[in-house]
């Protein structure tokens, strides 16, 4: 087994700090990010006086980023441009933070900014008080001297999946031209597969990217085509006789969006909702062609917005959900700089396949649709957990059902309602077969014994409950820069406590619920020891998704096979079972894909083979052998949900590659074949964000002068 790959964590990669290394104590995964577009469509006047404020656009984009704490914490940025205003006056503003709350530091900057001028208003720039109200100042002085009083506002939030999490890093991105029509920002969410070759494409043109990052690479490879767009529309209008300034008035009014986005998109591979602000004022948002990454838009008479979940828009512009859809996969919504907006076709849609994670994780439960899947799940996890039990003698007699704190709280609701039901209907049927006894002469005369087992049999029928109960609550995150293994355990195990008494020691079974199982860290290191202290009898772990068994590629954190709990249990049954031989042969034919140039789109996962050998309960079995940990006094057993019972929960959100393998993009599968071979090799490294191996075939387009 020489050959065989070693663990990511047997290399000696810099260990992390801070904010980085509390991601190691934990097993959460980590969404890349949130985005909002919002795009003013009434005179500033407008929201003054009906909202009676300066700053509507700001504030909404303020509560839209709250709303998306949970996608990121690493790095917050706003940007804002402003429509018609004269040459010398500033019309783009961007901010951006990565202070340790980066949303409410960047907002409460740009807010104190902008009060900050507005009160240093001249008296001439004040409109004529009304009767018993304050004099308000003019709009129009508003928007030349204030910032962030445009019409058209993105922000983002951000989390770092790599160690460098500078301001440089922070979406939104500008790329700045004299030439407004030039000039664009950029931010989304997003994870491109094929980078490295989008980046060669780059080259191969004569530009000099200036670092090797999606984010800049998707803003030098929209702006190559921003450049082009101009370049052919000045030398048609100046072949006409127009005035530079002229043209460039042109330019802004006809400049075609959606063509850019053609012309840009037409090989990038990954997942992604891309948001865009061009200078003169016209806005986008790109979503890829299977809909991996999510994006909603609300458009109406006061605004066009689009942000990464359904709910916050709900909420912070009181819509009703029939107004809030989906944008659809390879579209681009697109708003010109006068307020028109159309749903432009950019790539061709490919089979739908929505991020399933996503909505089992990261997006918000007061989504309906949301709320109602994650109930799914739980209810589903019922039956085989009754098997589970009944196998070691156990009924929901002596279970109690808790959870893992806070994403799995929904799933958990859809488990107890199931088993009440369940539970219902044992009773009605412990009921029925009583009765049928007494009226078969099992019970003869009242006062008799056989009667008064009647009522003593009936009381115990009647007390037969559900035990639910808050076993688990999570304390605030360790963020620590302790770096000797021990000590960072010791602190992992205190990140949970529970609460005393809700288990009788030695007779129940305690059944704990979780969203998922990704690593299996923490459940070694702080949940499992920490619920052994209240001396169940057995610990479930019970997991509302499948067994997560590939790399997420689109863009959640989960980039090392090495890391992920069932990869590392099947290679321990193929190590003990005397299969190394099928790892060399799968590391051989991965290495071969990597060959191969996307173009071809002839990419087998061949890691599905691994996997191949073993039923999900094998796999289950020695999970729980890696994750129990030592001088651990209660019996511990792991469910997985079905990638069956998960499509029957969320039939529109089929995408489940972490799960199945089955990539929706051929560059998924190559990254995935990637992994295995960073694997096997014992590198460290993260599976997108390294060199791939060949460049896509490209046409060269040269854009000659920049104006």
């Amino acid at each position: 087994m020489a050959e065989t790959g070693a663990s990511s964590s047997s290399m000696g990669a810099p260990r992390p700090t801070g904010p980085y290394l509390a991601r190691e104590l934990c097993d959460e995964p980590h969404h890349e990010c949130g985005f909002a577009l919002l795009r003013l469509l009434k005179p500033p006047e407008y929201y003054e006086e009906k909202y009676g404020t300066s700053f509507f656009g700001l504030n909404r984009m303020y509560l839209m980023m709250e709303k998306q704490r949970n996608r990121g914490q690493d790095g917050c940025g706003v940007a804002n441009v402003k429509l018609d205003v004269p040459p010398g006056i500033k019309y783009i503003n961007c901010e951006k933070s990565i202070d340790k709350d980066p949303i409410k530091d960047v907002f409460e900057r740009v807010q104190r900014m902008s009060a900050e001028k507005l009160a240093r208003a001249p008296p001439e720039a004040h409109n004529d008080a009304r009767e018993g109200e304050k004099a308000r100042v003019d709009q129009s002085w508003v928007k030349e001297n204030v910032p962030f009083t445009g019409e058209v506002f993105l922000s983002h939030v951000r989390y770092g999946t790599d160690s460098d999490n500078s301001i440089d890093r922070c979406h939104p991105v500008l790329r700045e031209s004299n030439w407004m029509t030039r000039s664009l920002l950029l931010a989304g969410n997003f994870n491109i597969t094929n980078n490295e070759d989008l980046f060669s494409s780059l080259v191969q043109i004569g530009q000099h990217p200036r670092e090797l990052s999606d984010t800049v690479t998707l803003l030098e490879k929209i702006g190559h085509f921003v450049d082009k767009e101009n370049n052919d529309l000045y030398v048609k209008y100046s072949a006409t006789g127009q005035a530079p300034r002229t043209c460039f008035s042109l330019i802004a009014e006809n400049i075609n969006v959606a063509r850019i986005l053609r012309r840009a998109s037409n090989d990038w591979d990954g997942g992604y909702c891309i948001a865009g602000l061009f200078g003169h004022g016209d806005c986008f948002v790109l979503r890829d062609p299977c809909g991996i990454r999510p994006a909603f838009y609300l458009a109406n008479d006061e605004v066009v917005v689009v942000a990464s979940e359904a709910p916050l828009i709900q909420t912070v512009f009181n819509a009703s959900g029939d107004e809030v859809k989906p944008l659809p996969p390879g579209q681009a919504l697109v708003v010109k700089r006068n307020g028109q907006w159309k749903l432009e076709s950019v790539l061709a849609p490919q089979a739908l396949k929505q991020c399933s994670f996503e909505r089992i994780y990261f997006s918000r439960g007061n989504d309906a649709g949301v709320y109602r899947e994650r109930e799914h799940l739980g209810s589903s996890l019922l039956q085989p957990l009754m098997r589970m039990l009944e196998a070691g003698g156990d009924s929901l007699a002596n279970a109690v059902l808790s959870f893992i704190p806070n994403t799995s709280e929904l799933a958990f609701n859809g488990l107890v309602k199931e088993a009440q039901a369940e539970m219902s209907r044992r009773r009605a049927d412990m009921i029925r077969q009583l009765l049928q006894k007494k009226q078969s002469g099992g019970y003869p005369g009242a006062g008799g014994g056989d009667a008064e087992d009647l009522e003593e049999s009936l009381k115990r029928v009647g007390a037969m409950t559900v035990r639910t109960e808050k076993v688990v609550h999570k304390d605030a995150k360790i963020r620590t820069f302790i770096q000797e293994d021990t000590s960072r355990e010791h602190l992992t195990m205190h990140a949970y406590d529970v609460h005393y008494g809700t288990v009788r020691g030695g007779e129940d079974v305690l059944i704990a619920l979780d969203d998922s199982i990704v690593r299996g860290n923490t459940l070694k290191n702080a949940i499992l020891r920490t619920l052994d202290r209240l001396g169940p009898k057995r610990i479930l772990i019970l997991s509302s998704c499948p067994q997560i068994r590939f790399p997420d590629v689109y863009g959640i954190d989960m980039a090392k096979l090495g890391d992920l709990a069932a990869f590392k249990a099947t290679i321990s049954l193929l190590q003990e079972r005397g299969m190394g031989d099928l790892l060399t042969d799968v590391y051989k034919a991965c290495r071969a894909q990597l060959s191969k140039p996307l173009a071809s789109r002839d990419f087998v996962n061949h890691v599905r083979r691994i996997y191949e050998p073993f039923t999900a309960e094998e796999i289950s079995a020695r999970i729980v052998e890696q994750i129990t940990p030592p001088g651990c006094n209660a019996e511990v057993g792991v469910l997985y949900n079905t990638v069956e019972a998960l499509h029957e929960a969320m039939p529109e959100h089929a995408g489940d590659w972490y799960f199945t393998g089955h990539y929706p993009t051929p560059g998924g599968t190559k990254v995935c074949c990637r992994a295995f071979v960073l694997w096997f090799e014992g590198s460290s490294a993260r599976c997108y964000g390294v060199n791939s191996a060949a460049s896509c075939a490209q046409t060269p387009v040269l854009v000659v002068g920049h104006g």
